[in-house]
């Protein structure tokens, strides 16, 4: 079957024999909404590819409360860890598909493949890049300017994958984005009414973010490019 985000995989670097080489290896997992595919402080067993659906990455604070690091969406690679234990709970918020590949096998076939291992090279700085602007956004002090920066991100990702940069898809509720972005549940759901009041953007469905003004929202978002 071919597969809808190779393009964005790392598996996209390799040559047809090296990928029948790892296709040898990794396995298709099915993980329904509401299940956890890994734990934090369990031992770190797998990578994957995530191929349908969403996960989110959980960290439970000492005083209960829960934050969500980010998500994993098609195409994104869950493994770049130097840590033998998983860091994070990772929990399925949609009806979701991953290929799995052993730690072991991966390790194999990065020293096989050198065009995997400077792919795999190039994700962990893309990560790095990603961490840095989501900190960023975190220590905007006002709701809109964080919102507007998560929408533009997933905007950027609506591409990747093929889509319009004016149509985002919200897989995670209000909720995850709170708990993501360090909001109430509250606050951003009036901070979504208050960019569609604006003109920024439209809300056809609670799933759906259609982009109406993408220079104001970038501006808001404090975005030069």
């Amino acid at each position: 079957m071919q597969c809808s985000v190779r393009h964005l995989a790392v598996c996209s670097a390799l040559a047809p024999d090296e990928v029948q080489a790892l296709e040898a290896v990794t396995l298709s997992q099915q993980v329904a909404m509401g299940a956890t595919l890994a734990r934090a402080g369990e031992p770190r067993l797998h990578v994957y590819t995530l191929t349908q659906g969403a996960l989110r990455l959980v960290r439970t604070l000492a005083d209960g409360r829960r934050q969500i690091s980010g998500f994993v969406l098609p195409g994104d690679y869950l493994g770049l860890s130097g840590s033998d234990v998983h860091r994070y709970d990772v929990e399925a918020i949609a009806d979701s598909r991953a290929c799995r590949v052993s730690v072991a096998h991966m390790r194999e076939l990065r020293s096989r493949f050198p065009h995997l291992e400077r792919k795999l090279l190039q994700r962990a700085c893309q990560a790095l890049d990603d961490a840095q602007d989501a900190a960023m956004a975190l220590a905007r002090l006002q709701p809109p300017e964080k919102v507007a920066d998560f929408l533009l991100r997933l905007a950027a990702r609506e591409v990747r994958l093929g889509g319009s940069a004016l149509r985002v898809t919200l897989p995670m509720g209000r909720g995850d984005i709170a708990d993501h972005l360090g909001l109430t549940m509250e606050t951003v759901s009036r901070t979504f009414t208050r960019l569609r009041q604006q003109g920024l953007i439209a809300l056809p469905h609670l799933n759906i973010v259609e982009i109406l003004d993408e220079s104001a929202l970038r501006q808001l978002a404090g975005d030069e490019t």
